[in-house]
């Protein structure tokens, strides 16, 4: 298999959700005057790897499970398509996440066993996305492991190790990223509702159907937003007001959504989510800075 086709496999368009939350609780930290540069990366690193890692394991166990059919709406998937054998696939992902385990360790040196516990944990559910014996995704669970692994506490650990505490805006912008991080896997979702259903993948939109997907969506964003205006109590006028901007971008992605409905037309808008949580954690963070 190509690097190229590797580096397909691991879905570029859904990296910002590992990326962005690690930014973010960076810059709580050099907000906070706790900024370390060594935590940070091995907080970068062990993210990336992490979302890769359940991005491999996802690809073989789709394949597994018989949810890649040949009538799959997004982008080719590794095994379903040839490109990888699926006991490669099984491998590669018991590597990645195994470097991410490696990796993270180092950060027990500044934060603790406490660390370790949470970085085995996001290894374990990363695993069991759509792995093991009660796969979170096939469950109507995926869009609360995104919340709490790359949202609340991507952000909040990522601070602590630099820190060594926690706070309450620490912890509200976590689930300001959370929000947003979700929609990524709503819009996945959402193009593979039937898709889904027919292998029995149940996902939340296909557990409550396809309007509850769209209005999910919009409530996503508008909570993410709304939620930035609770940093006026911390006297963050920047940070509350700065990230209201990218209402009109998530009105219009929302809007094309319905308007698109079905089908791989969806595909892009993907991407476009992903530029969104990017377009709104920059102006949150520089609204932080600014604060």
């Amino acid at each position: 298999m190509a690097v190229k086709q590797w580096i397909l496999a691991a879905r570029p368009k859904t990296l910002p959700a590992a990326f962005v939350p690690v930014v973010t609780g960076t810059v709580l930290a050099w907000k906070s005057q706790e900024f370390k540069w060594v935590p940070a990366l091995v907080c970068l690193l062990f993210a990336l790897l992490v979302q890769i890692g359940t991005n491999y394991a996802n690809d073989y166990f789709d394949y597994i499970k018989g949810t890649d059919r040949e009538d799959r709406l997004g982008p080719k998937r590794a095994v379903a398509s040839g490109w990888v054998s699926a006991r490669s696939m099984f491998y590669a992902t018991v590597i990645v996440l195994f470097l991410a385990f490696l990796i993270g360790s180092v950060l027990i040196i500044y934060g603790g066993w406490l660390v370790l516990a949470i970085g085995i944990a996001s290894i374990f559910f990363s695993y069991g996305y759509t792995g093991g014996p009660f796969p979170l995704a096939y469950r109507g669970l995926g869009d609360a492991f995104v919340f709490v692994f790359f949202g609340i506490i991507a952000v909040s650990f990522t601070f602590y190790v630099q820190a060594k505490a926690f706070f309450p805006e620490v912890f509200l912008a976590g689930g300001i990223i959370g929000f947003l991080a979700v929609n990524i896997l709503v819009v996945n979702n959402y193009r593979d509702r039937d898709t889904d259903s027919l292998s029995g993948k149940k996902t939340t939109v296909v557990l409550f159907g396809e309007k509850f997907g769209q209005y999910f969506y919009l409530f996503n964003g508008n909570m993410a937003a709304i939620l930035c205006l609770f940093f006026l109590w911390k006297g963050w006028i920047y940070a509350a007001l700065l990230p209201q901007v990218t209402w009109i971008t998530h009105i219009y992605l929302w809007r094309r959504i319905c308007v698109i409905h079905s089908g791989s037309a969806l595909n892009p808008i993907l991407g476009k989510t992903a530029l969104q949580l990017i377009f709104f954690a920059v102006l949150l963070n520089i609204g932080i800075l600014l604060s």
